[in-house]
């Protein structure tokens, strides 16, 4: 996804976010703040990372008060460091106040999975596979989650169910086998469109690369299922393997030779990075 991409359709996202956390009113900001003040709060990155969704930190407080300015220091994509000032958000406090916590969260969100997502893509550095990930996506949050991916130095897969066919275990089952679901797909989908096959075992890959498919992906096998594999499809379409690649382990493929790994890891267990807005201050 990329960033002219997701501005273009972040905000109705963002307004729900903040339509979540802002039922009728900001009880406890309405107290404290009952009419107009302008102030400035500092965002300061609390570890190490690399940072994603800056521009979507900085909408959630324009989108509440159009006047609010934020000055950033830094852009994403850029490693970050413990104690670094990021940026300065300046307005009405009220505004300051009630849009923090959206803000945070999905700059957060996005960091953590930019710092995780470049922590693999290190891995894989000098080879010739390419790092992707999957529709394993927090919902309503996948174009900011996609994006931070390829932030951070991974690509995307499809980005949802109309964007491309893959042929998984049910999709096969459905249809009765490998090539009846191969030879469907065929018959139905746009011929611009290509066709991935998911597939558990050796008989498996036989049937897909007769079938034609132009993906197929070796879905939770071993290192020595898939050299095997990819011995046998010879090139005749491109591999992909899948299945609990984490940081972890994913070096046990990096020898293999295959063309992508995608990983569900980058964007349901990436952890957050700590970023606070502090140290509020009025200024008139």
């Amino acid at each position: 996804m990329d960033p002219i991409t997701m501005q273009l359709a972040a905000d109705k996202y963002i307004r729900m976010a903040l339509e979540e956390d802002i039922n009728s009113e900001d009880v406890s900001t309405n107290a404290v703040m009952p009419a107009y003040r302008k102030g400035e709060v500092q965002l300061i990155c609390k570890e190490d990372g690399v940072l994603a969704g800056l521009p979507v930190f900085a909408r959630v407080f324009t989108l509440l008060d159009p006047r609010t300015e934020v000055e950033s220091f830094t852009e994403d994509g850029q490693h970050v460091k413990k104690g670094q000032l990021l940026a300065r958000v300046t307005g009405d406090v009220r505004v300051l106040l009630s849009g923090e916590r959206t803000a945070l969260n999905y700059l957060q969100r996005m960091s953590g999975i930019a710092t995780y997502t470049h922590s693999v893509a290190e891995l894989l550095e000098g080879t010739k596979t390419t790092l992707l990930d999957t529709r394993k996506t927090t919902p309503c949050m996948r174009i900011f989650e996609k994006y931070a991916v390829r932030v951070g130095g991974g690509s995307n897969h499809r980005y949802n169910l109309s964007d491309g066919v893959m042929l998984k275990d049910n999709h096969i089952d459905a249809a009765g086998g490998v090539r009846q679901a191969v030879e469907a797909a065929r018959a139905y989908a746009p011929f611009v469109r290509k066709i991935e096959v998911e597939v558990e075992d050796l008989d498996m890959v036989r049937e897909a690369v007769e079938a034609g498919a132009d993906i197929i992906m070796l879905d939770n096998m071993t290192a020595e299922q898939m050299a095997e594999a990819i011995r046998l499809i010879g090139g005749r379409a491109k591999t992909e393997c899948s299945g609990n690649m984490t940081r972890e382990n994913i070096r046990t493929i990096t020898g293999l030779g295959v063309d992508y790994v995608s990983s569900g890891a980058l964007t349901h267990s990436a952890p957050i990075l700590d970023i606070s807005l502090k140290h509020l201050k009025i200024l008139e």
